[in-house]
């Protein structure tokens, strides 16, 4: 089975037992997540497009982990003004592990 879930406002496309690294959510390791914001859903027979969500689609997921993005170097220069900037960034996300997904007829 198959769906696209909205989650922090970015779409994922997700199927059962599949770890999906979203952007960092307020919830500690080991919680139980539900997610209703299902735009679709697709199984072996039949798929399920919502008008702006999936009504009684839900998506159950675990929080398995919080983590830290490979740093992105960002870097400034004008030339012969002997100025240089360089700055670091390291985006924060959550990593969810997608346990069941259920639609109702």
């Amino acid at each position: 089975m198959l769906a696209v879930v909205e989650i922090a406002g970015k779409q994922f496309k997700v199927s059962e037992n599949s770890n999906v690294a979203v952007p960092k959510l307020q919830a500690k390791i080991g919680d139980k997540l539900t997610l209703d914001k299902v735009l679709l859903v697709e199984d072996e027979t039949s798929k399920s497009v919502g008008s702006s969500v999936v009504n009684g689609a839900v998506i159950e997921a675990t929080v398995v982990d919080h983590d830290r993005k490979d740093k992105i170097l960002v870097f400034r220069k004008i030339k012969r003004k002997n100025f240089k900037v360089t700055k670091g960034h390291r985006e924060e996300f959550t990593t969810i592990h997608i346990d069941t997904i259920k639609k109702s007829h």
